[in-house]
Protein backbone atom coordinates (compact mmCIF):
# COMPACT_ATOMS: atom_id res chain seq x y z
CA UNK A 1 0.00 0.00 0.00
CA UNK A 2 1.31 3.43 -0.94
CA UNK A 3 1.86 6.06 1.71
CA UNK A 4 1.23 9.77 1.30
CA UNK A 5 5.00 10.27 1.10
CA UNK A 6 5.22 8.00 -1.97
CA UNK A 7 2.69 9.94 -4.05
CA UNK A 8 3.69 12.60 -6.56
CA UNK A 9 3.01 16.20 -5.61
CA UNK A 10 0.48 17.76 -8.02
CA UNK A 11 2.79 20.70 -8.71
CA UNK A 12 5.14 20.41 -11.66
CA UNK A 13 7.33 22.42 -14.00
CA UNK A 14 7.43 22.61 -17.77
CA UNK A 15 10.76 23.84 -19.13
CA UNK A 16 10.91 24.92 -22.77
CA UNK A 17 14.55 24.65 -23.86
CA UNK A 18 15.44 26.78 -26.88
CA UNK A 19 18.25 28.35 -28.92
CA UNK A 20 18.61 31.86 -30.38
CA UNK A 21 17.31 30.41 -33.70
CA UNK A 22 14.13 29.34 -31.83
CA UNK A 23 14.94 25.65 -32.10
CA UNK A 24 13.20 23.75 -29.29
CA UNK A 25 14.17 20.47 -27.65
CA UNK A 26 11.49 17.79 -27.39
CA UNK A 27 11.70 14.44 -25.61
CA UNK A 28 9.82 11.20 -26.36
CA UNK A 29 8.42 9.57 -23.20
CA UNK A 30 9.57 6.05 -22.40
CA UNK A 31 6.29 5.13 -20.68
CA UNK A 32 4.16 6.48 -23.53
CA UNK A 33 6.04 6.23 -26.88
CA UNK A 34 4.98 8.92 -29.31
CA UNK A 35 4.22 11.38 -26.48
CA UNK A 36 6.59 14.26 -27.24
CA UNK A 37 7.15 16.98 -24.67
CA UNK A 38 9.54 19.49 -23.19
CA UNK A 39 11.23 18.78 -19.87
CA UNK A 40 8.61 18.25 -17.16
CA UNK A 41 8.58 17.02 -13.61
CA UNK A 42 7.03 17.32 -10.19
CA UNK A 43 8.36 18.96 -7.07
CA UNK A 44 10.15 16.60 -4.69
CA UNK A 45 8.41 18.26 -1.73
CA UNK A 46 5.73 20.95 -1.46
CA UNK A 47 8.17 23.64 -0.22
CA UNK A 48 10.68 23.09 -3.03
CA UNK A 49 11.06 26.39 -4.95
CA UNK A 50 9.86 26.26 -8.56
CA UNK A 51 13.27 27.19 -10.01
CA UNK A 52 14.96 24.40 -8.02
CA UNK A 53 12.49 21.89 -9.45
CA UNK A 54 13.10 23.23 -12.96
CA UNK A 55 16.90 23.02 -12.65
CA UNK A 56 16.74 19.50 -11.19
CA UNK A 57 14.39 18.19 -13.87
CA UNK A 58 16.51 19.64 -16.70
CA UNK A 59 19.60 17.96 -15.24
CA UNK A 60 17.84 14.62 -14.61
CA UNK A 61 16.15 14.42 -18.01
CA UNK A 62 18.82 15.91 -20.30
CA UNK A 63 22.11 16.01 -18.39
CA UNK A 64 22.23 19.77 -19.00
CA UNK A 65 23.07 22.24 -16.21
CA UNK A 66 21.02 25.44 -16.16
CA UNK A 67 24.08 27.10 -14.61
CA UNK A 68 26.45 26.37 -17.50
CA UNK A 69 27.92 29.43 -19.25
CA UNK A 70 25.47 30.98 -21.68
CA UNK A 71 22.44 29.17 -20.21
CA UNK A 72 19.61 31.27 -18.77
CA UNK A 73 16.68 29.74 -16.86
CA UNK A 74 13.71 32.13 -16.73
CA UNK A 75 10.43 31.80 -14.87
CA UNK A 76 7.74 32.81 -17.37
CA UNK A 77 5.28 33.40 -14.48
CA UNK A 78 2.69 31.30 -16.27
CA UNK A 79 0.79 28.50 -14.53
CA UNK A 80 -1.52 25.95 -16.09
CA UNK A 81 -3.98 23.88 -14.09
CA UNK A 82 -5.07 20.76 -15.90
CA UNK A 83 -6.69 17.37 -15.40
CA UNK A 84 -4.12 14.68 -14.74
CA UNK A 85 -4.37 12.01 -17.45
CA UNK A 86 -6.41 9.12 -16.00
CA UNK A 87 -3.63 6.66 -16.87
CA UNK A 88 -1.24 8.60 -14.59
CA UNK A 89 -3.57 9.37 -11.63
CA UNK A 90 -2.36 6.31 -9.71
CA UNK A 91 0.88 8.23 -9.09
CA UNK A 92 -1.01 10.80 -7.01
CA UNK A 93 -2.88 10.57 -3.71
CA UNK A 94 -6.47 9.30 -3.95
CA UNK A 95 -8.82 12.03 -5.14
CA UNK A 96 -6.10 14.18 -6.72
CA UNK A 97 -7.14 14.91 -10.30
CA UNK A 98 -5.62 18.33 -11.03
CA UNK A 99 -2.00 19.42 -11.42
CA UNK A 100 -0.54 22.93 -11.37
CA UNK A 101 2.25 23.35 -13.91
CA UNK A 102 4.68 26.31 -13.75
CA UNK A 103 6.30 27.27 -17.07
CA UNK A 104 9.98 28.13 -17.48
CA UNK A 105 12.22 28.83 -20.43
CA UNK A 106 15.84 27.74 -20.70
CA UNK A 107 17.76 29.77 -23.27
CA UNK A 108 20.83 27.99 -24.60
CA UNK A 109 23.53 29.50 -26.84
CA UNK A 110 23.07 26.67 -29.39
CA UNK A 111 21.77 23.13 -29.66
CA UNK A 112 23.67 21.15 -27.04
CA UNK A 113 24.13 17.39 -26.70
CA UNK A 114 21.50 15.69 -24.58
CA UNK A 115 22.03 12.72 -22.26
CA UNK A 116 18.62 11.14 -21.78
CA UNK A 117 17.44 9.33 -18.68
CA UNK A 118 16.39 6.01 -20.31
CA UNK A 119 13.72 5.34 -17.70
CA UNK A 120 12.04 8.61 -18.71
CA UNK A 121 12.76 9.23 -22.41
CA UNK A 122 13.78 7.21 -25.45
CA UNK A 123 14.61 9.93 -27.95
CA UNK A 124 15.13 13.66 -28.36
CA UNK A 125 14.85 16.06 -31.26
CA UNK A 126 15.55 19.73 -31.88
CA UNK A 127 12.86 21.34 -34.03
CA UNK A 128 11.98 24.87 -35.18
CA UNK A 129 9.53 26.31 -32.64
CA UNK A 130 6.37 26.00 -34.75
CA UNK A 131 7.17 22.39 -35.71
CA UNK A 132 7.92 21.63 -32.06
CA UNK A 133 4.54 23.04 -31.00
CA UNK A 134 2.82 20.88 -33.61
CA UNK A 135 4.62 17.73 -32.43
CA UNK A 136 3.83 18.28 -28.72
CA UNK A 137 1.37 15.83 -27.25
CA UNK A 138 0.32 18.23 -24.48
CA UNK A 139 -1.79 21.28 -25.29
CA UNK A 140 -0.21 23.34 -22.49
CA UNK A 141 3.27 22.45 -23.78
CA UNK A 142 2.35 23.43 -27.34
CA UNK A 143 0.87 26.72 -26.08
CA UNK A 144 4.03 27.50 -24.09
CA UNK A 145 6.18 26.92 -27.18
CA UNK A 146 3.93 29.20 -29.22
CA UNK A 147 4.63 31.94 -26.63
CA UNK A 148 8.36 31.54 -27.19
CA UNK A 149 8.90 34.62 -29.41
CA UNK A 150 7.35 36.85 -26.72
CA UNK A 151 8.51 35.11 -23.54
CA UNK A 152 11.90 33.95 -24.77
CA UNK A 153 13.23 37.49 -25.06
CA UNK A 154 12.43 38.58 -21.50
Amino acid sequence: MATLDSYKIPQSVLVVMFTPAWDVLLLNRADNPGFWQSVTGSKDHAEEPWHVTAAREVREETGISVEAPGHALTDWWLENVYDIYPSWRHRYAPGVVFNTERVFGLALPAQVPVVLSPREHTDSVWLPWRAAAERCSSASNAEAILHLPAWGQR
